[in-house]
């Protein structure tokens, strides 16, 4: 009788923890997991791009890539003007857009 109790016991925790355990794989693969897909993705990118890559900032600013060093860009946003950048504030869909070819 007291092993019956203790086996209900045993068996009612690791089905309370159940619900936790699934919330936490659902907040992996819905919430963690594609983050990390497009943080990846951003590094590539930021990696291909060389000199005379079209680019856009976070801040929208639409540019040309003159030169590339370890963290920065310098970046010529017309008439002359060259401001350097760091590579973070590329943004990847941004960017992507404006090296696309135009649809007619």
């Amino acid at each position: 009788m007291i092993s019956n109790i203790l086996l209900q016991a045993s068996g009612g925790g690791l089905m309370g923890m159940l619900p936790m355990v699934l919330i936490i794989i659902v907040f992996y693969f819905f919430m963690i997991r594609p983050q990390m897909k497009k943080q990846k993705d951003h590094k590539k990118y930021i990696e291909e791009l060389g000199v005379n890559s079209k680019i856009v900032t976070t801040a929208g600013i639409h540019g040309r890539i003159v030169e590339v060093s370890d963290t920065t860009f310098l970046v010529d946003v017309g008439s002359g003007v060259r401001i350097r950048f760091d590579k973070s504030a590329v943004s990847l869909d941004a960017s992507k857009a404006a090296n696309a070819e135009p649809k007619v």
